[in-house]
């Protein structure tokens, strides 16, 4: 009787658990694609090259819900470009933007906090920019933002949910589906709740081990 009465709960654990998978996918691309967005703008700015534009996205995409930005993307702009964008397609514009918007931000203060006498030093010895950005100024901001960097990383695991309400498998769509589907809402979200509360934990451990191998590196770099 009692692996009986478990058998529903475990089968919609391991169904709610399986959307982990569309989660992580969207983190990453969201991530990977606002990563270059908000470094090519952020050095634009900080070169004050296009600085209205790039004050004005960032405005922009801070300033809407994101799920109003989910929506305009998969809803208004195959209006424009005058055909269907699949769900992913959607999903993964909308999230790069809007992380690209926040990282943005990261990473010009990051650029802020480098010493001008770097930029000064590069200019001097006659360093092309492509290899002065990759590979001395980006590394010295990369320490003063992996926090800031790490808590975008973790908001955007979370705000991926939203990709539920265009009908995603994700973690939410798939405990909405269960609760649905049993009459019951407290075990379907309890149990998403716990896929997300670990999922935010592991990548929170995992930028800590990430910023000290940092700091480590720095300091080598440094003697």
């Amino acid at each position: 009787m009692g692996a009986q009465t478990m058998n529903p709960f475990i089968e919609s654990f391991i169904y709610i658990l399986t959307g982990l998978g569309v989660t992580l996918k969207y983190t990453l691309i969201a991530l990977t694609g606002g990563t270059v967005i908000g470094t090519f703008l952020a050095i634009l700015k900080y070169n004050h090259i296009g600085e209205f534009g790039v004050n004005a996205y960032v405005s922009f995409l801070r300033g809407t819900p994101l799920l109003v930005q989910l929506t305009l993307v998969y809803f208004v702009l195959p209006t424009l470009v005058g055909f269907p964008i699949p769900v992913f397609i959607a999903g993964s514009i909308a999230f790069s933007l809007n992380a690209g918007a926040y990282i943005t931000e990261i990473i010009s203060a990051g650029l802020n906090s480098v010493d001008k006498g770097q930029f000064e030093a590069c200019n001097a010895l006659g360093i092309p920019p492509l290899l002065m950005w990759r590979d001395i100024i980006l590394p010295q901001a990369i320490k003063t933002i992996f926090p800031a960097f790490l808590n975008e990383a973790i908001t955007l695991a979370k705000e991926t949910a939203l990709i539920s309400t265009l009908g995603e498998q994700d973690i939410m769509r798939r405990a909405q589906l269960t609760a649905a589907e049993h009459y019951t809402y407290v075990l379907p979200l309890v149990t998403a709740a716990i896929c997300y509360y670990l999922l935010t934990f592991c990548l929170e451990l995992l930028g800590k081990k990430l910023e000290k191998g940092l700091c480590y590196d720095y300091s080598q770099k440094s003697i």
